[in-house]
């Protein structure tokens, strides 16, 4: 029947029902990138500035509270990455994997609202300690409880073209991010239950917490990462497409290094993850030379250089991961190691992509500002060089006055992730595109594909 009926269609009304649809899903996009950026700025990134001034102040990271900074993580990482990634995991998905049938709307609406009130019941449960015995395994019920809506609507519909039934090897990068998603929020929802029935506060003891974190910042957001790098960046960077097969050893070294991390077994964790960053940066041809120009019309020209800097602080980040698996005191080494990945890497991967591809989505819009953007992905930098640097030399007691720099390196980034907000924000406000332009949506989506 419903074949029939879109055969029946005149190609005006085909246009219309296509039109109304992509109208929903930038509306729903731009509802998930909002409530990520307001994550990003209020919870996460303010925060994680006034967390930081307080140690530095007293020169001590033992000063905040384990729940404060928890707090602050798990909004930045869930409530911020999380975000953004079910919200253009739902609006890409679907059209990326080759025409699969329309989901109903209205379930991502009641998952990402739902998502996003698990996240702030975390944040207010390790605040404020209000009833945080219920709150604490409510909000983890929640997040899964999101998530499964969210993985259930994008997976359950197979290509409608039976010629591509085989699926890329991009996909299969982004099915291990999902699915250390999914094992990162059973496994949050697991100890939210034990913390709330035996504990005396709802931080994680800290080799708890130390397998969390193996999960949480290297089990999903790279993956995801990695995913979306191989279907986009040949397009973006002019580069060739990724040698698949050693994208897939890399994706295998990669998960052996996680489920050790899970087990305790740091060494060794650190070392596969270094090995795997390597081969990812060889499989992707993040530093091959280019096939033709990189496409930055529209956003700033320094796009290529950032999007690679990411990549070399991925390589920092597990670097660092080695030096503190093997150092006597690693505390300083294990957060500039942590600051390097979810700053250097994730972040500016998010603001490098996130610019070049959310105007497109949210109705075929341009970037309000390639100068700002250029000035939150430097400051972003800088901000990042700062914190790393004085992270390692102040809580290694090499340098005291790297503890003065801590305030700054927030500052700048704060300012960065403030620029990035705004520019997002201003592209979602301004004036929609002609009809001419929602005509060739369709056609500009090719090209990425």
């Amino acid at each position: 029947m419903h074949a029939a009926t879109q055969i029946s269609e005149t190609p005006e009304q085909i246009f219309e029902r296509t039109k109304a649809r992509e109208i929903q899903l930038s509306r729903l996009l731009v509802f998930y990138i909002t409530g990520g950026l307001l994550f990003m700025l209020l919870p996460g990134t303010f925060l994680g500035v006034w967390n930081l001034v307080f140690i530095s102040g007293r020169r001590a990271a033992e000063s905040i509270s384990p729940a404060w900074i928890q707090a602050h993580g798990h909004a930045q990482v869930l409530g911020w990455i999380g975000t953004f990634i079910l919200g253009i995991g739902y609006y890409s998905i679907p059209k990326l994997r080759g025409g699969m049938k329309p989901y109903a709307i209205w379930s991502a609406w009641f998952a990402g609202s739902m998502w996003m009130s698990g996240v702030l019941l975390r944040w207010l449960a390790n605040i404020y300690l209000w009833h945080w015995r219920v709150l604490l395994p409510l909000s983890a019920a929640m997040e899964l409880a999101a998530f499964l809506t969210f993985f259930r609507t994008v997976s359950q519909h197979k290509p409608q073209d039976s010629g591509k039934q085989k699926l890329e090897t991009w996909v299969f990068v982004v099915i291990a991010g999902a699915v250390g998603l999914l094992a990162t929020l059973t496994f949050n929802l697991g100890v939210s239950v034990w913390l709330a029935r035996s504990a005396s506060n709802p931080a994680l003891p800290q080799p708890l917490d130390q397998r969390f974190l193996v999960l949480a910042a290297w089990g999903f957001m790279v993956p995801f990462i990695w995913g979306f790098s191989a279907k986009w960046l040949p397009t973006f960077l002019g580069t060739c497409s990724p040698n698949a097969r050693w994208l897939l050893w890399t994706l295998a070294v990669y998960e052996s290094a996680i489920l050790l991390g899970l087990a305790g077994l740091f060494r060794i964790t650190t070392i596969l993850i270094l090995l795997a960053s390597l081969l990812v940066i060889y499989a992707l041809r993040i530093v091959a030379a280019s096939e033709g120009p990189p496409k930055t019309g529209g956003i700033h020209p320094s796009f290529p250089f950032f999007v690679r800097s990411a990549y070399l602080w991925l390589i920092v980040a597990a670097s660092l991961g080695v030096c503190a698996a093997n150092a006597r005191n690693p505390s300083g080494i294990w957060g500039a190691s942590r600051h390097a990945l979810t700053v250097g890497f994730v972040s500016m991967m998010v603001f490098t992509i996130g610019q070049r591809v959310l105007p497109a989505f949210s109705g075929m819009k341009m970037l309000f500002s390639p100068t700002l953007m250029f000035a939150c992905l430097l400051l972003l930098s800088l901000g990042c060089v700062l914190r790393v640097s004085s992270e390692v030399l102040a809580y290694q007691d090499i340098v005291a006055a790297a503890w003065k720099w801590l305030p700054y390196s927030a500052l700048l980034e704060l300012t960065a992730v403030t620029l990035f907000a705004i520019n997002l924000i201003a592209t979602f406000l301004s004036d929609p595109p002609s009809l001419q332009a929602l005509s060739g949506k369709l056609r500009r989506h090719r090209s990425m594909d």
